[in-house]
């Protein structure tokens, strides 16, 4: 039989590049994939829509899931996970202490509906006390000026929004024009002495709010076009088998020492200490062990207007054999 051509692309991460270097062959596929930068790979998915199969902004996926083609089905493996009350930075000089003091503050946003966004306002709402509408949103470019959006985007008429084409959002923020961002990679103008993190050990903010409610948020998936998916029988409970074997590879890499993958001295204690602290299943695949998780992202996109529908975990995943996973 002759093995189907995939045109692949994914983010470069230990737990893409068995995929990637053809280790972890997808069954019946002949796989093109493509390594790139998260942000250039969504941008390029998202206005071109070039890849078959693609890494996938998990917030983006809902958006698409109300179109009248819902043009991807995706299945419940999660490439990129994090938790995100880390990359909340305030402006050392505006006497910020505590979400509940953003309120009303000018807050900076790359991607308004950037996964990291939706789950911080609705972390902060939930268990927080900062209501999602209650600070004013500024849309702008991280590190450069950005003269629009990089990627189609939506702004709820229930949020006060701002653009900022002039500056980057990382400057903004040092010079106060801004008072807080909201952003998934560290602004180059922290740690500096008018930059400082919002919470002072985001670890064990983190850790408590695993502690309440299990979730490990993710921030991507993967998704097929649906023409592709329809047209071949098998070929998502294949992608979800590859992804979640490249991921078994991933964790049995950081548990051996003999000679480290990554630059982290005390990598094996870290693995352990994640697993001791979120269990040995902390970075779960399958729709079961997700199902709670989804929900509330959903219920999340719904509350930030973002979507109308509060679809049910089922209805993310339409591939017979993905629902029973």
């Amino acid at each position: 039989m002759t093995a189907l051509p995939l045109k692949i692309g994914v983010s470069d991460s230990d737990r893409t590049r068995p995929i990637a270097s053809g280790e972890v062959p997808i069954a019946g596929v002949s796989a093109d994939v493509t390594l790139m930068g998260v942000q250039a790979l969504f941008n390029k998915q998202l206005t071109e829509h070039s890849f078959d199969c693609c890494e996938f902004p998990l917030s983006s996926y809902l958006r698409f899931m109300e179109r009248p083609d819902r043009p991807y089905v995706a299945v419940p493996v999660f490439p990129s996970r994090h938790f995100r009350l880390s990359n909340v930075f305030v402006n050392a000089a505006k006497g910020i202490r505590k979400p509940a003091d953003l309120a009303g503050k000018r807050i900076g946003v790359p991607v308004f509906d950037m996964a990291a966004a939706v789950w911080l306002r609705g972390i902060f709402q939930d268990h927080y006390d900062l209501a999602r509408t209650s600070p004013i949103y500024v849309a702008g470019g991280l590190e450069t000026a950005r003269t629009g959006d990089e990627h189609p985007q939506f702004y709820p008429d229930r949020f006060r929004h701002e653009q900022r084409h002039d500056q980057s959002l990382a400057v903004l923020l040092a010079k106060g024009e801004i008072d807080a961002l909201y952003t998934a990679r560290a602004p180059s103008t922290w740690p500096s002495a008018s930059v400082t993190r919002l919470f002072e050990d985001p670890m064990r903010a983190e850790l408590d709010y695993f502690s309440k409610t299990g979730i490990f948020p993710p921030m991507h998936l993967i998704a097929v076009k649906r023409t592709i998916a329809e047209a071949n029988p098998g070929l998502m409970m294949a992608i979800y088998q590859a992804f979640a074997q490249a991921q078994k590879i991933a964790r049995e890499r950081l548990f051996d020492s003999a000679a480290l993958c990554t630059m982290l001295p005390w990598q094996l204690e870290n693995l352990l200490s994640a697993e001791q602290h979120l269990g040995n299943d902390y970075w779960p695949v399958g729709l079961a062990k997700n199902r709670a998780m989804l929900k509330v992202v959903t219920r999340y996109m719904v509350e930030d207007g973002l979507i109308a529908t509060e679809f049910s975990p089922e209805q993310l995943f339409s591939d017979p054999d993905i629902l029973k996973t």
